[in-house]
């Protein structure tokens, strides 16, 4: 039998504690052949990060791995020292973490800190190893590689990071990537050629990936085998195939029910009767027996779950659904950003100034109670807009024009880590907006607020003693939103709202802001790189690519009949839980730099419909006699055949 790349055997993790010990993982035994990609999924706080972390030695106290083995291509390394570990790490284990700005030195340059990974384990030069970082980065699909290499993390959008952080976990080819959620921050073009080069190691280099993730149509088209956790376990292990159309345990039949592509356009299941109890109660022997230990054909609930409360969020005058015009006015919006090196290396290379144009003349409208979805690829301006709508960036020019109460304009920010004081305790931060916004609140209304909202999206009360560092990135999400709800809205700017929760948590939260959207009238401005949860939750779907829209279409329409080239090549890189195992096509060609655009339709040089006018003008967006607005001349001739 052939040795398998990776071996674990019984692995257990504890967290001692004043009030006893934490068992984060327990058993867990799995093995990852040569060239095999295993897929681990499971509900935020399944132990599915835990597990990656326990494998690369990165523990933080007073964790420990209290029992099992941990083999690596037969060599025992959970009892190696952190010296010894070090020449492992990066060498022979190479590890994609789920939040890029914690895996990227921010007083780096993006190229330095590649250079820097490329050198420790190989034997090159310095400008070998640039070489080298040129090309890894034009492998995870970044353009403009010989001017961004330069660009410090700050400069990237969130995906473009994450792009970054994959090259420096492939520096150094190693045997075996742990992959902690490495698509979730990506659009579905990128993930696709994410998906395809990790394919790609593991066929040509025999690279053996322990996939992490909440995305069952990227598990059902990448991996081999699946291994589903539940509250520090295994529930299932085994086949994609067997696993996505034959689920046996019942709560991987669950996972799958709330999963978005397993029945696109339909209300999720939101109530979870699989919800297990907070990782403290599983270790004082609290777990309500479930069916992973009794070995019961059902599994028993932990807690029940938690009906919304309105009092806090709905109550207040203005909710009713009676203007007639927009809440929210676009119009011509630009924002411009200027990436010039400083004055005194632009006087002795006698450089130019060089702008960037993030956004570039967009405009659009959201009536109130509806849901427009931004779409596109990474670095295409859409966390831009939504920095300007909420004035946290202030436009170069064109309008916004706001048509309610400003305070009641809230936000949920892409990386909940980066928007939450590690130095507060929940509470305190959930309870930031009702201090602010209502000032007569006493202590004791705050606190019950607070407890209403953390159970609202699906944490317990006494969460709120704890701070942000100790929960997962999908909890710390929760949090976020609680944030943004405890200020009573009427207006959401949500910015990836959903794009770190499983699939679960994730149909609660987006069932939710739809209850709440029919029920009070909320608008929402939603921005995403999921086109499966876009489809759940929006009205109306624009389409960006490089700074502008170039289709609006009801949601519907454009799924049955997108008309722009680049709309109907994004709706083709979608995963699909019917087909395992697909090749997504990636969308061909790079993204143009946004610093230097090409001349007429920006779109033109990977457009398989191009013609000479398209390189020649800018189209504008026209509507056709069903309000369907598209910034293509080949759609306005009718060809819309990719």
């Amino acid at each position: 039998m052939t040795q398998p790349v990776l071996d674990v055997q019984g692995l257990r993790v504890e967290f001692p504690t004043r009030h006893g010990t934490l068992t984060a993982v327990d058993d867990i035994s799995l093995t990852i052949g040569r060239g095999e990609i295993l897929g681990v999924v499971g509900e935020s706080g399944a132990g599915k990060s835990m597990t990656g972390m326990a494998i690369l030695g990165l523990l933080e106290p007073p964790g420990r791995i209290a029992a099992g083995k941990i083999l690596l291509s037969g060599d025992r390394i959970d009892t190696l020292t952190e010296q010894q570990l070090q020449a492992v790490r990066g060498r022979r284990i190479g590890a994609i973490f789920q939040d890029p700005l914690t895996s990227l030195n921010p007083l780096f340059k993006v190229g330095d800190q590649l250079v820097e990974t490329i050198r420790l384990h190989t034997p090159m030069t310095r400008a070998q190893a640039r070489r080298r970082a040129i090309e890894l980065m034009q492998e995870v699909g970044i353009p403009a590689v010989e001017e961004r290499i330069d660009n410090y993390p700050h400069q990237f959008s969130g995906g473009m990071r994450q792009r970054i952080v994959i090259a420096l976990a492939l520096c150094a080819e190693p045997e075996l990537i742990i992959a902690d959620e490495p698509t979730t921050a990506l659009d579905v073009s990128i993930q696709a050629q994410i998906t395809a080069l990790l394919k790609r190691l593991c066929r040509e280099r025999g690279t053996a990936v322990m996939l992490v993730t909440h995305d069952m149509g990227v598990i059902a088209e990448t991996a081999d085998r699946v291994a589903v956790m539940y509250a520090g376990r295994l529930a299932e292990l085994g086949t994609v195939e067997d696993v996505v159309r034959r689920p046996q345990h019942p709560y991987t039949v669950g996972l799958m029910g709330f999963d978005p592509l397993a029945a696109p356009g339909r209300e999720r299941a939101s109530d979870d009767p699989w919800r297990h109890a907070a990782p403290e109660q599983h270790s004082l022997g609290l777990r309500l027996q479930p069916a992973l230990r009794t070995g019961r054909t059902e599994m028993q609930p932990g807690h029940p779950a938690h009906p919304r409360r309105r009092r806090c969020l709905l109550a207040g005058p203005g909710r009713s659904n009676r203007m007639t015009r927009p809440i929210l006015e676009v119009d011509a919006l630009e924002r411009r950003f200027d990436v010039s090196a400083p004055w005194l290396n632009r006087l002795l290379e006698r450089k130019p100034r060089r702008t960037l144009r993030a956004v570039d003349g967009v405009d659009f409208d959201i009536l109130p109670g509806q849901t427009l979805a931004l779409v596109g690829e990474s670095g295409c301006g859409k966390s831009t807009i939504a920095k300007l709508v909420t004035g946290l960036h202030a436009p170069s020019d064109g309008k916004i024009r706001f048509n309610g109460d400003p305070t009641k304009m809230q936000m949920i920010f892409q990386d909940p880590f980066a928007s939450l004081n590690p130095r507060w305790r929940v509470g305190r931060i959930v309870a930031e907006p009702l201090r602010t916004l209502f000032p007569d609140t006493t202590d004791a209304q705050a606190e019950a607020r607070v407890g209403e909202l953390l159970k609202t999206v699906g944490l317990s009360p006494a969460d709120a003693a704890k701070y942000p560092h100790e929960f997962s990135g999908g909890q710390r999400q929760r949090i976020s939103i609680a944030r943004a709800l405890a200020g009573e809205p009427e207006f959401l700017v949500c910015d990836e709202p959903t794009s770190a929760l499983d699939v679960s948590v994730q149909a609660q939260v987006l069932n939710l802001m739809k209850r709440l959207q029919r029920e009070m009238g909320l608008t929402y401005l939603f921005i995403s790189h999921d086109l499966s949860v876009v489809r759940h939750m929006a009205d109306v779907i624009a389409v960006m690519y490089l700074g502008r829209i170039v289709e609006i279409q009801p949601t519907a329409d454009l799924f049955a009949n997108p008309l722009h080239p680049y709309t109907r090549m994004l709706l083709d890189t979608i995963p699909d839980l019917e087909a395992p195992k697909r090749d997504r096509a990636p969308m061909g060609g790079e993204v143009p730099s946004p610093v230097s655009p090409p001349s007429g339709c920006t779109f033109h040089p990977r457009c398989p419909l191009a013609f000479d006018r398209c390189k020649r003008e800018l189209p504008k967006r026209t509507p056709d006699v069903h309000d369907r607005r598209v910034a293509c001349f080949a759609a306005a001739e009718g060809n819309t055949d990719v």
